[in-house]
């Protein structure tokens, strides 16, 4: 009986001296991938491939859907009900956003004309058309293409002023092979990490493993 209450007590003083277990990992930011004209959210099977074998889980990736053909300031709108379920969901105080084409829009609207930005740590630009791009006239008809026209009042007003607000990052990916954005530098920001790429088409993005690893590594920065 008395080895037995020795040992015990060995085992209880070992227990008191070992270190205590870590605490649970806090839950990573998530992404709010956003697409582009015409978009849906298959156009980033890639890029959620790429960020789960980076380490993200699939509660942590979202796509957002909107309408191509009606107007981005709605769809800005809806951007950030989105992003208020998202938080809500995973219970993060901010997201992350990488967009395509059309998709820098709809985010910069939310962040510059909603305050978004307090919500977002990072934004990512793949070939946004954040100036504008010329190729819009051959949709016209339709107000989101209006309004990514160079020189439209959409435009003018997320020109005006600071054009990367608040304290999110803001990383931008562009290329002279982009053939859709035109001029291809209208996806730069000013105040932003603009990154040049060679030469990657502008549907070609989507599937470039190689770019999207240095957006995964742009969010974890």
């Amino acid at each position: 009986m008395r080895r037995l209450v020795v040992l015990l007590t060995a085992v209880l003083a070992a227990l008191a001296l070992s270190p205590a277990l870590p605490a649970a990992a806090a839950p990573g930011t998530p992404v709010v991938f956003v697409h582009g004209y015409t978009g849906s959210a298959s156009n980033w099977t890639t890029a959620i491939s790429v960020f789960r074998a980076g380490g993200y889980s699939n509660s942590e990736l979202f796509a957002y859907e909107y309408n191509s053909y009606g107007n981005n300031i709605t769809n800005a709108q809806g951007l950030a009900t989105y992003v208020s379920q998202v938080r809500a969901r995973t219970g993060a105080a901010q997201v992350d956003i990488v967009n395509h084409s059309m998709g820098g829009l709809v985010s910069l609207w939310y962040l510059k004309q909603l305050g978004g930005a307090q919500y977002v740590r990072h934004l990512a630009s793949i070939a946004g058309a954040n100036h504008g791009t010329t190729y819009a006239s051959a949709c016209l008809i339709y107000t989101t293409c209006q309004q990514m026209y160079p020189g439209s009042s959409f435009i003018n007003t997320l020109s005006a002023g600071d054009e990367t607000p608040g304290s999110t990052k803001y990383g931008t990916w562009y290329s002279p092979c982009d053939g859709i954005i035109i001029p291809y530098t209208s996806t730069v920001l000013s105040g932003a990490t603009n990154n040049y790429v060679a030469c990657q088409t502008h549907i070609g993005y989507l599937t470039d493993t190689v770019t999207l690893t240095q957006i995964r590594s742009f969010l974890a920065s």
